[in-house]
């Protein structure tokens, strides 16, 4: 009977630090990690970025991957912003 009781507990035992070592492996990745951008510039995990090779560009998110931060293509080209530009005729004079 003792002997059944200290199979059980240290089954259990194992199965608490089985758990335990999972819930540390499965941690948010650190703050401090960051992506390079070409420039110098440290990008924090989530951030996105135009980077431009050559006349290559693209937009980019700094993730991670097996544990080493890396730059995810989203999409080919960057977003650029403009005014369009629209002609008002002037008001008739009375």
């Amino acid at each position: 009977m003792k002997r059944v009781r200290a199979l059980r507990f240290l089954a259990l035992s194992l199965a608490a630090v089985a758990l335990a070592a999972e819930g540390v492996s499965a941690s948010a990745p650190d703050r401090r990690c960051t992506c390079r951008h070409r420039d110098g510039g440290k990008y924090e995990l989530g951030q996105t970025t135009c980077i431009r090779i050559g006349d290559i560009s693209y937009l980019a998110r700094c993730e991670m991957d097996l544990n080493v931060t890396t730059w995810k293509r989203l999409r080919d080209g960057c977003p650029t912003a403009g005014l369009a530009a629209t002609i008002v005729p002037p008001a008739p004079i009375p």
